[in-house]
């Protein structure tokens, strides 16, 4: 990109920043491209729960892409490889973007971090440009730290784990420095790809992971886990589990149930105790209305 294209959108994306730190979120609004102006609820809810995060807060360019989408058509998976490449594949100066249905035009993809105290976070933007200006067309906010931790200290954590045979741990570690190192799931880089190459090494088949689901009994009820992952929530790394129930009107039921669960999985997967600080049940109906419950893992006899 010439030097013109490059600081327009530098300054358009801390200026959309500016407005997300304030809790503009009408701003925002007024600024998109016309199909995200028209379902902007997903936008408004993370700059409400980012917002205290990136109030005064330091934002400066992580990285800035220029992407081209060709045709009259919108592209069903639209994969842009942009910088060097070499022979095994990525280096250090490049990325892959992996887009779906995305209309011709040209798109920037501006990453900023975001500095304040111990809260680092990133927010990654697309920008489409229309006429002159760049319209907002994505907003992509995560945290890249948990409790003071980062990607490479998940990934040491999960070698550690793998060291001591305990793979469905480093999984779910490796799996947790990927979206802490990525600063969106869209994008792939050359520490991301070598992060994916550890985890197939330790995937266990045993898991409700990538598809697959997971049997457990408890009570002499046999629950199917449909989901497991690892999730960060304030200084904690927790465990959370998604499982098939019927109904989850009845609250008390199914908190009870959803107890069974979480000691049916700690007592199958002993090795949890010592990388999660809870787990959470979520009981999820066949019209995905669900009902949660949380235990720390110094609960769970």
């Amino acid at each position: 990109m010439d030097p013109q294209q490059r600081a327009s959108m530098e300054t358009t994306s801390k200026r959309y920043f500016d407005m997300a730190a304030r809790g503009d979120s009408a701003a925002l609004q007024q600024n998109s491209i016309a199909a995200v102006a028209a379902s902007f609820s997903g936008i408004e809810a993370a700059v409400k729960e980012n917002q205290s995060a990136f109030s005064q807060a330091e934002a400066t360019v992580r990285s800035l892409y220029l992407l081209t989408a060709e045709g009259n058509e919108p592209l069903p998976k639209a994969e842009f490889l942009c910088g060097v490449f070499g022979a095994t594949g990525q280096t250090s100066n490049s990325a892959v973007f992996v887009l779906h249905n995305l209309p011709p035009g040209k798109y920037g993809v501006v990453t900023l971090n975001v500095s304040k105290s111990q809260d680092a976070r990133t927010l990654t933007l697309i920008l489409q440009q229309i006429g002159s200006d760049w319209k907002l067309a994505g907003f992509y906010a995560r945290a890249s730290q948990i409790g003071g931790h980062d990607g490479a200290w998940f990934a040491q954590r999960a070698r550690d784990f793998k060291a001591k045979g305990e793979n469905r741990n480093a999984w779910f570690y490796f799996r947790q420095a990927i979206a802490l190192t990525a600063p969106a799931d869209f994008v792939s880089t050359l520490a991301t790809d070598k992060l994916y190459d550890e985890a197939q090494t330790v995937e266990a088949s045993d898991l409700a992971v990538n598809g697959s689901t997971l049997d457990v009994s408890a009570g002499g009820t046999t629950y199917r886990v449909t989901e497991m992952f690892g999730l960060g929530v304030g200084n904690d790394f927790d465990l959370v589990v998604k499982y098939q129930a019927s109904d989850v009107s009845d609250t008390y039921k199914t908190f009870q149930n959803n107890v069974a669960v979480i000691k049916a999985i700690v007592a199958k997967f002993p090795e949890f105790r010592g990388a999660f600080d809870g787990v959470a049940a979520r009981a999820v109906e066949p019209s995905g209305r669900d009902y949660g419950s949380m235990l720390p893992m110094k609960e769970i006899k």
